[in-house]
């Protein structure tokens, strides 16, 4: 089995991040394998800025010749090929929502909830939370453990990048096609409405009670990773950004908290940079967070409404932020010696 590490569905834009992410922390091409279902077998994938890997169909490849397989797939792929991969002695680790509240599957972000890993061995699959969840709960574990989380309140911009390659484009075709008289509604194939220089206020399906998928995956991921017990509520839109998606969160504590002592919190906190200057341009945007590998959180500023209230600004590159958690696992998982 060795060290190797499998990364399905290479030709989307997820995975192709994850396999950058891998040759930057210097997995070596030989230890890497690059997968795809469908149309994308038989492709070349690059890796790094030398070498290319060849991409193998993931129905018909042998897992346990692999530690730890990543998946970038649909949850109805990862729900098909997580169950074989943890049958052939190989560790699944998934970035899809298809396991995210099964019983028995840690959710894990090592920046928050690290220990969390340590069940991997129970269904041998390990989830990753969305990656709009993933830049909140950063945010959030530096205040949990001092001040104690009680109440969230989420209001996510999020971008293009998270329906994938075809969502981008559409942003891109729509917004070209306006420049030269086009109608949106040409080119809406992915999106519910037109997404260029346009606001969407829902991300996933509806449920029968108003909110979407998303706004409870949010909320739902949130308390598995931090207590059954905190409330949470999410808001969703998705914006006309390319990559890098914000968000905005009302806090609740059971202690105290100020101003100062939230900013010395997240300062000290790995994966996390503060830009925070009460000024204008002293905050940080999506476009200047795009391949960045922090979770900047800028406008740290007391909610008068709550006793214990902060409200803060969370941005991140979306698909870094996705590729990093994903790759973090895997490597922890190879160095726990599986």
């Amino acid at each position: 089995m060795g060290n190797k590490i499998a990364v399905v569905g290479v030709t989307g834009a997820a995975g192709r991040e994850i396999l950058g992410v891998l040759s930057e922390r210097g997995v070596i091409a030989a230890d890497v394998v690059a997968l795809q279902s469908g149309e994308g077998p038989g492709r070349e994938a690059s890796y790094g800025e030398d070498d290319v890997l060849k991409v193998l169909d993931a129905e018909k490849f042998d897992f346990s010749t692999c530690a730890v397989a990543i998946l970038a797939v649909p949850a109805r792929i990862a729900t098909k090929l997580a169950p074989k991969i943890a049958a052939a002695g190989c560790v699944a680790v998934d970035t899809s929502a298809a396991f995210r509240m099964e019983q028995g599957v840690p959710l894990v972000v090592p920046g928050v909830n690290r220990e969390a890993l340590v069940n991997w061995a129970k269904k041998r699959i390990v989830a990753c939370p969305s990656a709009i969840t993933a830049q909140i709960a950063l945010a959030l574990a530096p205040l949990d453990g001092p001040f104690g989380l009680t109440r969230v309140l989420a209001s996510t911009y999020q971008s293009t990048a998270g329906t994938g390659r075809d969502g981008m484009d559409e942003l891109f075709r729509q917004t070209r096609g306006i420049y030269v008289n086009e109608p949106a509604s040409s080119s809406k194939d992915i999106f519910t409405k037109q997404i260029a220089f346009n606001v969407i206020p829902h991300i996933d399906d509806f449920k029968k009670d108003g909110a979407t998928e998303q706004e409870d995956g949010i909320a739902a991921e949130a308390r598995k990773m931090f207590s059954p017990d905190l409330r949470v509520h999410a808001n969703c839109a998705r914006v006309p950004v390319f990559v890098g998606s914000a968000a905005y969160l009302n806090i609740e504590t059971e202690n105290p908290i100020s101003v100062e002592q939230a900013r010395a919190a997240f300062k000290n906190a790995p994966g996390l940079t503060v830009v925070d200057h009460r000024s204008d341009e002293g905050y940080v945007s999506p476009v200047e967070c795009a391949g960045e590998d922090s979770v900047y959180i800028s406008r740290v500023r007391r909610d008068t409404t709550s006793e214990n209230g902060l409200s803060l600004w969370v941005v991140a590159d979306d698909l870094r932020i996705g590729a990093l958690n994903a790759v973090d696992v895997a490597v922890m998982l190879i160095e726990e010696k599986l």
